[in-house]
């Protein structure tokens, strides 16, 4: 069945050449959830739409779908490109690998696609990358049916004890434990992070441990390009 649809307000999350002059776009759209298209003839010189499309420009975009690869039919701007740059440019395309990993081909989610806006508008004003990153991954998490259970013991039910030393695990949330390990964590913290309260930096690192633990579970082990170019630019940096 052919579907045509028109002017929904969507972002790129990634694209790659095909054939001689045009590219498949990954894009992320409003109603549509995550789509994949053929863009004919955009890396030619004439193409009018080749400027307009790319990374953190919010669009309107036309397609027609015929199988799970559709094809462009147009594109405008909708609104005025965001500027990334440094830190929050990598941060913008780890978001964007986040997404195309973690968010099925063709599933509305209206909610995603919110969270998604609004985060790319804030790593171009802040410069808290770190609270705004761990926002995002527990909001995302969240709407995909991976919400982190922080705010009791998953064995006794308990509320978190400020006080006392908790383990969090994938498959079962939050257990009481008198042993350390990675993902170990101090009540306090958990409930901190829990309410998104980032702004002590103690809590921001158990967040930043803990995250990237639910992540890698989830992407399952898969490494992230832009996360391993920004580390290797670290280490150039620290070394020179």
């Amino acid at each position: 069945m052919n579907t045509r649809i028109q002017y929904e307000p969507s972002w790129i999350l990634h694209s790659r050449p095909f054939k001689e002059t045009s590219k498949i776009i990954d894009f992320i759209t409003q109603d549509h959830g995550r789509i994949s298209l053929v863009a004919k003839g955009v890396r030619s010189r004439k193409s009018r739409l080749g400027g307009i499309l790319r990374p953190f420009m919010p669009l309107n975009i036309s397609w027609s779908m015929r199988s799970d690869l559709g094809t462009l039919i147009g594109a405008e701007n909708n609104g005025k490109a965001f500027t990334l740059n440094g830190d929050a440019f990598f941060s913008g395309c780890y978001i964007n690998e986040l997404i195309l990993n973690l968010v099925h081909r063709h599933d509305p989610s209206p909610e995603v696609f919110s969270i998604y806006s609004e985060i790319i508008r804030d790593l171009s004003l802040t410069n808290s990358l770190n609270s705004s990153l761990r926002y995002f991954e527990m909001e995302l998490l969240k709407l995909l049916g991976y919400a982190l259970s922080l705010d009791h013991d998953s064995k006794t039910l308990d509320p978190i004890s400020m006080d006392k030393y908790y383990e969090y695990h994938i498959d079962e949330g939050t257990v009481e434990t008198i042993k350390t390990g990675p993902m170990v964590f101090m009540g306090k913290h958990l409930i901190a992070i829990s309410k998104y309260e980032f702004d002590c930096p103690e809590v921001l690192q158990c967040a930043n441990r803990l995250l990237r633990y639910v992540m890698a579970y989830y992407l399952d082990g898969k490494a992230l390009k832009s996360r391993k170019v920004l580390k290797d630019i670290k280490e150039i940096e620290k070394n020179n």
